[in-house]
């Protein structure tokens, strides 16, 4: 299946309308049926500092999402805080023509998220014209446990969306994760991080052999097009694993944040 993605290099303000406007901005150059990735906190706004959280409206967040839900004709992994009913998440929003929006709340929080955030309890996958997606957000490339689960699950790519501007981070280091994550599972990895002077993670497309097919310049806004067939996406590593040394097994009852768990 051939699949027309656009990754969106965009920032992402503490105020929901310049960010709403930036996200229509993006879909309005884009096609019906492409896949289109934002950033982290695309939606709702972000930072290290989460101090902004406690004057965030989640009914305002609520209806921006209704509203682009109820005109997209793309398919959309929207970053953004998101309200659970008792607090709020941070969580991937899945948009698609004629669905109620789907949403992947992280499960593994970073540390200055912790006081202010609730951590999702599941690892999930989604249905986008009848094929198995996923994702994933920011600090989750270091837990590669969680994508080779949701690999495992069926999933043929991995919309990762980050808000990764850190100055104390090694230069290459999360790069190297999106490589490595995308070749350790033969799936796609789709970037999407927001243009930073301290950017140390790039937007890029990545395919199932570990090969960079577009990348764009670090610290600048841009948007990226290409096109990716998702046939590319095997099964060949998986299928090889030697589970009856060291096997990957999910307890979601012995387990209440959703983690998959190894054992030897």
């Amino acid at each position: 299946m051939q699949l027309s993605v656009v990754i969106a290099q965009v920032p992402a303000v503490w105020d929901v309308e310049t960010n709403l406007a930036t996200v229509r901005d993006v879909l309005g150059e884009s096609r019906p049926g492409d896949v289109v990735v934002f950033p982290e906190g695309m939606l709702s706004g972000y930072a290290e500092d989460l101090t902004p959280l406690a004057t965030l409206d989640p009914d305002r967040i609520r209806e921006a999402v209704a509203a682009l839900a109820a005109t997209v004709e793309q398919h959309v992994f929207l970053g953004s805080l998101h309200p659970t009913g008792t607090g709020w998440s941070n969580a991937a929003v899945l948009l698609s023509p004629g669905r109620e929006p789907r949403i992947y709340r992280k499960i593994n929080l970073a540390v200055n998220e912790r006081p202010h955030l609730e951590p999702g309890d599941h690892l999930p996958t989604f249905g986008i014209d009848g094929e198995t997606v996923a994702v994933q957000l920011c600090r989750e490339i270091r837990f590669p446990e969680q994508w080779q689960h949701l690999a495992a699950a069926g999933a043929r790519f991995f919309a990762y969306l980050t808000n990764a501007a850190n100055p104390r981070e090694p230069e290459g280091v999360w790069r190297s994760h999106l490589i490595s994550r995308a070749a350790e599972n033969q799936r796609f990895v789709l970037s999407a991080n927001i243009p930073d002077p301290h950017q140390h993670c790039p937007s890029m497309i990545v395919s199932p052999r570990g090969e960079v097919l577009a990348e764009l310049p670090m610290g600048r806004p841009g948007i990226l097009r290409h096109t990716i067939d998702l046939t590319d996406s095997g099964t060949w590593y998986l299928g090889q694993r030697r589970q009856d040394v060291v096997g990957l097994t999910y307890h979601r009852g012995d387990n209440p944040a959703g983690m998959s768990h190894w054992r030897s």
